[in-house]
């Protein structure tokens, strides 16, 4: 979904109606082609819809897809309008749209704001609390899948880390949803502190052929962009 939502934010060209449907577009095709991923049993029924509307669902997958918004656009309000399209696309409740808007965070990350910066813009903008450590989180935290009890310990993760890879045990140590976490953490931790190229080689060599293909769309937008 994360290959399905940059795919569709290209396609959109910033426009909230055409991203809109590009964004639904492609999950909807990527959800097919890829059906055993592990979806929630409302995603999966809204992927074999005839006529899929946006759920309301609280979940934490809007957050988990959202990387590329981060990237693709020149200001943090354009940024936050497109997050939230991605996420009303499937989870329109005001919980999801709000994670989706935080993890876009990315956008600070890669535009040189410091860490003090970027917990306090999440916090006075979207109320989560940030002042709890990875230590004191991981003793009680529990497989949740809601935006409002992921996203703000994966922001944590990265707050607390030194590197991208220390990011990622960070998120991973917490335990839970940890895929969902290490998304989510791992989007703002290589916008901050960017991803050596063994590592990025590493990973592409991983993934199927169409999704290098769609990373290669989102890598050469990024170049006509700067």
């Amino acid at each position: 979904m994360t290959a399905a939502v940059a795919v569709g934010l290209i396609d959109g060209k910033g426009l909230p109606e055409r991203t809109f449907c590009a964004v639904q577009h492609e999950m909807r095709f990527w959800g097919r082609e890829y059906p055993h991923a592990g979806y929630g049993g409302m995603f999966r029924r809204w992927l074999c819809a005839e006529h899929p509307q946006p759920y309301g669902s609280f979940g934490n997958g809007s957050a988990m897809r959202v990387a590329a918004a981060g990237w693709l656009f020149d200001t943090l309000d354009k940024t936050l309008e497109m997050a939230k399209v991605t996420a009303e696309v499937t989870h329109n409740h005001p919980e999801d749209i709000k994670g989706a808007q935080a993890t876009a965070a990315i956008f600070l990350a890669r535009t040189g704001h410091s860490k003090p910066e970027i917990r306090q813009y999440v916090e006075q903008t979207f109320g989560y609390d940030l002042s709890r450590t990875c230590d004191e989180i991981r003793p009680y935290y529990c497989h949740v899948e809601t935006c409002q009890q992921t996203v703000p310990e994966a922001i944590i993760a990265f707050l607390e880390s030194t590197g991208f890879g220390d990011a990622l045990r960070n998120a991973v140590s917490l335990g839970g949803d940890s895929d969902t976490l290490a998304c989510i953490t791992g989007g703002i931790a290589e916008a901050f502190y960017g991803m050596s190229s063994e590592l990025q080689q590493e990973t592409l060599k991983r993934l199927p052929e169409e999704m290098r293909a769609a990373y290669e769309l989102f890598r050469q937008n990024l170049e006509r962009r700067m």
